[in-house]
């Protein structure tokens, strides 16, 4: 049995977005398949996900210092286990599901908030004389990802960061198993928008099968 993130970032209902049509579609043929997986949902709009603020160094300054967790101040104490919690909670997972649109060229600024929680080092990364290693191992990453334009391949290629810095950031930490789903140009050929979804799910259900 593998513990499964599914990382959602899109404050839209499931109806209105197309990442998340294709990712409960995604998601429902992988249960399916894997019935005895523990899915643990993350809903970046609804859930606590802390920022690194002057309260995050402030704690983590004085714990390093050797100050007692119970020196840190309400604030402090929330928001240093907060970001525990959360990185303790991917590094117990086997696979990862994000699930995101592009917007201007990038992700939604909580997909990044969240990545600062679980990129840590010591804890899933770690300095060496040949520079940073990750310390995850055997896990894979899914990134089911929604664009008005095409940016897979073409002119737009070089302006797919979201989907290039998510695929760095896991291999960073160690996840070198890191796939890709396009639902794409929906917006740059609308009359075609339904086709494409409908192909996205299809796709998104047989690789369902084998992630």
């Amino acid at each position: 049995m593998s513990t499964v993130l599914y990382i959602t970032a899109n404050p839209k209902q499931v109806s209105a977005s197309y990442s998340l049509t294709v990712g409960e579609e995604f998601l429902k043929a992988y249960t399916e398949k894997n019935p005895k997986d523990n899915i643990v949902r993350i809903d970046l709009y609804k859930d606590n996900i802390p920022q690194i603020d002057e309260d995050v160094f402030s704690g983590w300054g004085k714990l390093e210092g050797g100050q007692e967790f119970s020196s840190l101040n309400a604030n402090e104490s929330s928001k240093v286990s907060r970001i525990d919690q959360l990185c303790n909670q991917f590094i117990e997972a086997e696979k990862y599901i994000f699930v995101t649109p592009m917007w201007n060229l990038l992700f939604p600024p909580l997909v990044k908030a969240y990545i600062d929680t679980i990129v840590i080092a010591g804890k899933t990364f770690k300095y060496t004389a040949e520079g940073p290693a990750g310390l995850l191992e055997n896990k894979k990453a899914l990134h089911i990802q929604a664009t008005g334009g095409v940016y897979s391949e073409g002119p737009s290629q070089d302006y797919d960061f979201a989907s290039k810095y998510l695929n760095g950031i896991m291999n960073f930490i160690g996840v070198n198993d890191f796939q890709k789903l396009y639902i794409e140009g929906f917006s740059q050929y609308p009359e075609r928008a339904d086709e494409i979804k409908q192909k996205a799910i299809t796709t998104a259900k047989n690789l369902a099968t084998i992630f």
